[in-house]
């Protein structure tokens, strides 16, 4: 049985995942992980954490995969206490000179992808070490992690949706480079995912000129006065293998992992329930398991870059935009209360709404809950439109709680 990873970036997100099918979740505090824009948690928060995944008997494990400089692999050791107190399950590292404290502390060591393991012997170093599971490196082919994983003495893990990065297995030093920003210390500013400026110019020895300019919206290579070209060369675009559920099975890895915490709840909600629908459809049946294509069009309905397979096939990434989500996201209101017996939210709108609106409803309780509006009451009677500054009662099947947050979902065809 795969176990499916999701990623959370806050208790919103977490909820959402365990909502819809997530065996696992992964999660960064404040420091040590790759997401430090992300919200994060913090160490009175891991408690919290196992518990809310105990109720879903689900698995946690911490982000601890920057490069660890000096100061801060001691005071990391020096919160091992804590961290394994709070009964979470693992951690997720990149510096293997944590795993012999990682495993005497009780927690499972999970070697990250920054760790670029590409073969076998070195998984069985890893496994000398102590190691549980290794995340295999992004460059590898299907057959090529079939065969690693065959040899393997410990668990395999392996991306399957989500952001992928122009450096091999994310050692990159672009934002460093141009803003003094580290990506491998989690501190990315994404310039590769910028409108870059190329332009060709005519030399002796037909060379591109670079001559940077960099303003705050732009970056130009090289410039002249005419025969520019826009790219987003430097930006892959998002891996998506739900249409090879079976092939990816079959390479015998333990767990597959989701991309994005640093995304919105809807994102992980959305992504977590197909993924958790195919891989149960296929392991249910895999003589009638067929590819439903409402999962990639349900996929494309949240963030992403475009989608491609990756290297798992030997076909390198195809460039992105930055968004081609069919839907976006407006704040339009919050719920005031939820009647249980009528399966009624109360919701205070600050924007039109009205019958057949997509909306959106996200809470650290709740979730994401997404929901077409069938039926809307004010003061006892039926309304097909509610203008703004109203309340508004709400049929909706699943329960949602006081304070959450309305979205109302709009195509992006329609702005």
């Amino acid at each position: 049985m795969v176990e499916l990873l999701a990623p959370a970036g806050n208790f919103i997100s977490m909820r959402a995942v365990l909502e819809n099918g997530a065996d696992a979740v992964y999660f960064g505090l404040d420091e040590y992980n790759m997401r430090a824009n992300a919200k994060n948690f913090s160490l009175s928060d891991l408690s919290k954490i196992a518990k809310m995944a105990s109720d879903y008997d689900a698995k946690t494990y911490l982000c601890t995969n920057i490069i660890l400089k000096e100061s801060e692999i001691e005071k990391l050791k020096n919160n091992l206490d804590v961290i394994s107190s709070s009964e979470i399950d693992g951690l997720i590292l990149s510096d293997i000179g944590l795993i012999e404290d990682a495993v005497s502390h009780g927690l499972e060591a999970h070697v990250s992808v920054q760790e670029n393991v590409t073969n076998s012997h070195t998984l069985k170093t890893l496994h000398k070490l102590g190691a549980k599971r290794a995340i295999l490196s992004r460059e590898l082919s299907i057959d090529e992690i079939a065969e690693i994983t065959d040899k393997s003495p410990i668990e395999t893990e392996i991306f399957i949706h989500g952001a992928m990065c122009m450096a091999i297995s994310g050692r990159c030093f672009l934002s460093y480079g141009l803003y003094g920003r580290s990506a491998n210390c989690g501190d990315c500013l994404q310039p590769c995912r910028k409108n870059w400026t190329l332009t060709f110019e005519e030399s002796q020895n037909d060379a591109v000129s670079n001559t940077s300019d960099v303003s705050e919206e732009s970056f130009v290579i090289s410039k002249s006065y005419d025969d520019t070209y826009r790219t987003n060369f430097f930006s892959p675009k998002d891996m998506c293998m739900i249409e090879h559920i079976p092939e990816l099975i079959d390479t015998g890895v333990s767990s597959f992992k989701i991309e994005g915490r640093a995304r919105s709840p809807d994102y992980g909600a959305m992504v977590t329930g197909i993924y958790r629908e195919a891989i149960d459809l296929y392991l249910n049946n895999p003589d009638e398991y067929e590819v439903n294509p409402k999962w990639m069009e349900e996929l494309k309905s949240v963030f992403n870059r475009g989608f491609d397979t990756g290297f798992y096939f030997n076909v390198p990434y195809e460039t992105s935009e930055t968004n081609q989500s069919k839907y976006i996201k407006k704040d339009i209101g919050q719920v005031v209360n939820f009647y249980n017996k009528v399966s009624v939210a109360e919701i205070r709108v600050w924007d039109e709404l009205k019958i057949g609106d997509r909306i959106m409803i996200q809470g650290e309780t709740t979730g994401s809950v997404t929901h077409v509006i069938d039926s809307m009451q004010i003061e006892g009677r039926d309304v097909k439109e509610v203008p703004k500054n109203s309340n508004v009662g709400v049929l909706i099947p699943t329960k949602v709680r006081k304070n959450d947050f309305v979205y109302k979902l709009k195509e992006r065809s329609q702005q």
